[in-house]
Parts: C-alpha cells; sequence; structure tokens
C-alpha cells in the first residue's frame, strides 16, 4: 500500500471517528435535554398529585397553623419576645345588651308571710333580690289571619227601597290569589339567603310549625316578591353604585337546570359588584348571567368611570373608562401554592382585618440558600399586607403618603427579585412569577388612591356568602329563581354592610313596597341608609306590633 493510500485511508478513519463523537455529542445533548424535561414532568406531576391529595383529603382554606399546640395554646402565643394576646372576651352583659327584659317576681305565699317567731305580718324589702339570669326563646309561629270587611248601609235608603253601601279599606294582597304575606314570603328569603336553608328543608320547618307549605310554592313567593317589590329596589341600588368612585367585582360558579340552549350540568355564573372604602353607606350586588364573558360586567358597570379592584381575570378588561387595580391576594396564593406541603405549616399568611397581634414578617436577605423562591415570594407580599394593616385606620391622603414611603422600596425589591428568577418550565412556581410579572403595573395600581384596598378579599367574602347557600341547595331550578336570588341576596348584603336587621329590612320592604313601588320619593325611604330605615330595621324584629293593618307612614 502506498504512502498516499495510508494517508487517504486514515483521512477516513479520523472522518468517521469525528462523524462518531458529533453523534454521540449530540445524542448526549439530546438525551441531557430529555432528563430535564422529564425532571420538570416529575416535579409537576408531584406539584399536582400533592394538590390533588390537599383538595381530597387536606383543607382548601388559605389559614394555616403552625402545629396542633399552637391551635390548643391561643391566649398567649411568645414569638422571639413578641406577644400576641387574644381579643377581650365579651362579658354576658354586652352580649345580651339588645334582648329586651322581663321580669318574673316569685313571691312568698300568704299562709307563709308571717314570722316564725312572734307570728307578725312580714313587709317585703325596697327590692327583690336578683336570684339569675336565662334565656327564654319563643319559636316561630304560624296565624291564619283572615281579614274581614265591615260594610255599611243607610237604613233611610233602605226605607226607599234603594241600597246605599260602604265598605272599609283593606289592604291588598302581597300576592293575588295566595295566602302570601310580608311576614312569610321575608321569613323564606331570611332562611334562603341569610341561614342557607333551601327551600326542601323550609317545607320540613314549616311542617313541624302545622303549615304544610309545599317548596315550589316557596320557590315562586320568593321569584314574584323579588320581581315586584324587590327589584325596584335593586336597581336604586344599581344606580348609586354606578355613582361610586370605587368598585370591588368578582364572579363565582353556580348551576341552573332549565335554561334555554344549555344542559343541566353546564356552569353559569354569579357576578358580584359592591362599593369600596370610600366612606359611604354600603352597597353590595349580585347579578346572574350564563357565562363569563366580559361583556357581563362591561354591561352592567356601564356608566361606570373610577377604580375597579378585580382579581387577574382578562375578562374584565372589556370594562370601559375604569383602572384596574388587581388583588395581591390572589398573587400571595399563588406563590403558597408553589411551596411544598411541610413548608406550608410553617407559613402564616397575614389578614388586614385580623383582630391577633402579628409580628412584623422578615424578608430574608441572608442565607438563600435556607429559603425555596415561592418562600421568599410569600415574604414579600405578607410584608405588604403586614404594612397594609398599620395603616388602615389612617385617612385616605395619609394612608397614600404612607404607602409611597414605605411600601414602594418593597415592591422595587420584589420586582427585582422576580427579574432575577429563572424558575423551571411549567411548574407552580413559574406560574406564579409569570402571574406577578405579568400584572405588575395592576397590582401596583393601589398605592394611586388611598382609598384602594390591597386585595380584593372585600368582594370574595361576599362570593362566600353565596357559595354558603349554594352548597346547601346544590342548583337553581330556573333562570327566574337565579335572578330572583341574585336580587334577595344583594338585599341581605347591603342590609348587612349597613348594619340592620336583615329580617326586619326584607320585612319592612315587603310592607311597604305595594304601596310606593310607583313613588320614587318613597322607594327613597325604603333605601337601607335613610333615616326611616336606620329607625325601623335597626334592633330586634317586630312583626306583632308593625303589621299590614297598623304600620307607620312613610315620611313623605
Amino acid at each position: 500500500m502506498s504512502y498516499e493510500d495510508e494517508n487517504k485511508l486514515l483521512k477516513m478513519v479520523i472522518e468517521t471517528q469525528a462523524s462518531r463523537i458529533a453523534d454521540q455529542e449530540a445524542t448526549i445533548k439530546e438525551l441531557r435535554s430529555m432528563v430535564d424535561e422529564l425532571r420538570s414532568l416529575k416535579a409537576n406531576l408531584e406539584e399536582t398529585l400533592e394538590e390533588f391529595r390537599r383538595q381530597f383529603f387536606g383543607v382548601r382554606s388559605e389559614k394555616t397553623s403552625a402545629s396542633k399546640k399552637e391551635e390548643a395554646e391561643k391566649k398567649t402565643v411568645q414569638v422571639k419576645g413578641y406577644t400576641a394576646t387574644r381579643k377581650k372576651k365579651a362579658t354576658r352583659e354586652e352580649l345580651y345588651a339588645n334582648l329586651p327584659v322581663r321580669e318574673v317576681l316569685y313571691t312568698v305565699p300568704v299562709e307563709d308571710r308571717r314570722c316564725d317567731w312572734c307570728n307578725a305580718e312580714m313587709i317585703s324589702l325596697n327590692a327583690p333580690a336578683f336570684v339569675r339570669e336565662e334565656l327564654r326563646i319563643t319559636p316561630a309561629k304560624v296565624e291564619r289571619i283572615r281579614y274581614m270587611q265591615e260594610v255599611l248601609i243607610c237604613p233611610e235608603c233602605k226605607k226607599d227601597k234603594d241600597g246605599s253601601f260602604k265598605k272599609a279599606t283593606v289592604p291588598s294582597a302581597l300576592i293575588p290569589h295566595s295566602p302570601a304575606s310580608a311576614s312569610a314570603v321575608a321569613y323564606a328569603m331570611f332562611h334562603k339567603c341569610f341561614m342557607g336553608l333551601p327551600y326542601y328543608r323550609q317545607e320540613s320547618l314549616f311542617d313541624q310549625l302545622g303549615a304544610k307549605i309545599p317548596r315550589e310554592t316557596l320557590a315562586n313567593w320568593c321569584i314574584i316578591a323579588s320581581r315586584d317589590y324587590l327589584y325596584p329596589i335593586y336597581e336604586m341600588l344599581h344606580n348609586e353604585l354606578l355613582h361610586r368612585d370605587i368598585i370591588h367585582a368578582d364572579e363565582t360558579v353556580c348551576q341552573v337546570l332549565r335554561e334555554n340552549g344549555k344542559t343541566a350540568q353546564s356552569t353559569s355564573y354569579m357576578w358580584i359588584y359592591r362599593s369600596g372604602s370610600d366612606g359611604l353607606p354600603g352597597i353590595v350586588m349580585y347579578e346572574y348571567q350564563p357565562g363569563r364573558s366580559g361583556d357581563y360586567p362591561k354591561h352592567f358597570l356601564e356608566g361606570f368611570h373610577g377604580l375597579l379592584q378585580c382579581d387577574c381575570y382578562q375578562g374584565y378588561n372589556k370594562v370601559e373608562g375604569v383602572l384596574l387595580i388587581c388583588c395581591m391576594a390572589h398573587c400571595r396564593r399563588k406563590f403558597y401554592e408553589a411551596l411544598p406541603a411541610e413548608r406550608k405549616k410553617s407559613i402564616k399568611l397575614l389578614d388586614i382585618n385580623s383582630s391577633e397581634a402579628l409580628k412584623e414578617p422578615e424578608i430574608p436577605e441572608k442565607d438563600l440558600d435556607k429559603y425555596i423562591p415561592a418562600e421568599i415570594g410569600v415574604a414579600y407580599c405578607n410584608k405588604l399586607f403586614y404594612l397594609e394593616r398599620t395603616f388602615k385606620d389612617l385617612a385616605p391622603d395619609e394612608r397614600k403618603a404612607k404607602r409611597l414611603e414605605q411600601e414602594t422600596p418593597v415592591w422595587d425589591a420584589f420586582l427585582n427579585w422576580l427579574s432575577g428568577l429563572n424558575p423551571t418550565k411549567g411548574s407552580k412556581l413559574e406560574k406564579a412569577v409569570n402571574y406577578a410579572r405579568n400584572h405588575k403595573d395592576s397590582l401596583q395600581a393601589y398605592l394611586q388612591d388611598g382609598r384602594c384596598e390591597l386585595s380584593n378579599n372585600a368582594a370574595e367574602r361576599c362570593a362566600k356568602s353565596y357559595a354558603i347557600g349554594r352548597k346547601n341547595s346544590l342548583f337553581h331550578t330556573s333562570v327566574d329563581g337565579a335572578n330572583a336570588s341574585a336580587i334577595i341576596y344583594s338585599l341581605v348584603e347591603t342590609a348587612k354592610a349597613n348594619n340592620l336587621n336583615v329580617f326586619q329590612y326584607i320585612y319592612t320592604l315587603l310592607l311597604y313596597m305595594p304601596g310606593c313601588k310607583d313613588k320614587s320619593e318613597g322607594m327613597t325611604q325604603l333605601l337601607p341608609w335613610s333615616d326611616f330605615i336606620k329607625e325601623h330595621c335597626i334592633g330586634l324584629i317586630d312583626v306583632e306590633n308593625v303589621t299590614v293593618e297598623n304600620h307607620p307612614q312613610l315620611p313623605f
């Protein structure tokens, strides 16, 4: 073999080896990439499995406790020299201050009123001695009220064989051809939307009281009365809400069995809107809609031009002429959900309105290897909630100044920390980081107005009120029933927001609206913040002295 042939052969061997090495390197690179993807998939599947375990076997609430021992010993907790004291327990006199008092005097029998020593007749001391106090409850009572009408006839005209008659004026029925009264319908509405008692349970309750009222009848009473008498007040509240500067919005799922174009199993939505911390009387409104399109809040809030506090759901972007302020609690929740189960136990999520004294959270700055990114994210969020709690009693202008001074540096550090993260693709941490990055402007928008809140928890609490009833009732049978529930829940929650007796307010509306639903000045007197309502609906229930045949006139 010649020298040239040997060189060619050697060159071919080298090229073959180089090709093999290149192929091996490509294969190794591909395998490494596959391993990374499998690791990421494994981490995501473990997170998903852990979430399913928590959903099925754990608690869904964000509230956590460090240990069972902490739960048992809540009177005083010492944390590194810091003492969290429990709120003072109310006295019995404070708890029952609003209840009427009836004294029952037990006297000495006549035959025992003489002295055992001298047989002289004994006399009473100036005041009887107090022995004890107890609560006595009178269960609900159902009566049949028969309205009788006096008829007058003129005796002189009768002599001429010509009758002249006069009849006493009788109030019209709440629902024609029905035994429904203002108190009975208010009772059904109160138990359905305040107590969360579905109609089939109310049917059993009325049966125990001696009245057999089918659940379908109770539902029809509430639908008709809410449509004819409560809806005009609902519309006035809606109009007042649109003139406010701040509105909280949220939505929650519901189910309607009979709805045109939809199956019984399909999902519908109850939308919630409530006034913000503007110093004016509270307004809470619910609206039923068959879907979650952004066109629904756009239509309901048409004419509103202010600050809209909500979660970061994209549908709210359709609302025109508003500044969106997103909820920081949602951002924190995503970082919290990215924590392993064991680490969640040692973290407490701070609440602005908690009565418990809490230690100021520390943001990790040293030994960062001891903390995972999700823990640091929760710490930044907790820091903001802690500062908000210290500012909550300040005037809006002062609160805004304090926020800009103390919270802006926290936000700058938080966003700077976020920019340096590179979370695993598809992980919960990546979702939390992307959520915070994508909505950083709307999350910080609350800094622009001292009346805004850091979270949208105000609307979420109203969603919870509906969810409690939904859990018991499971579904609405018809669209009319869903709309009626929206109206009733609106008035119930608005009454609660204005510190009214909820039953008394609903009862008062049903008592007066039949006579003034076409008179705007009369309906104005029935709004939850009017002097008339404050006088008659704050305190105890009174359906014995305030009745259809005997109730004070509206001052208009």
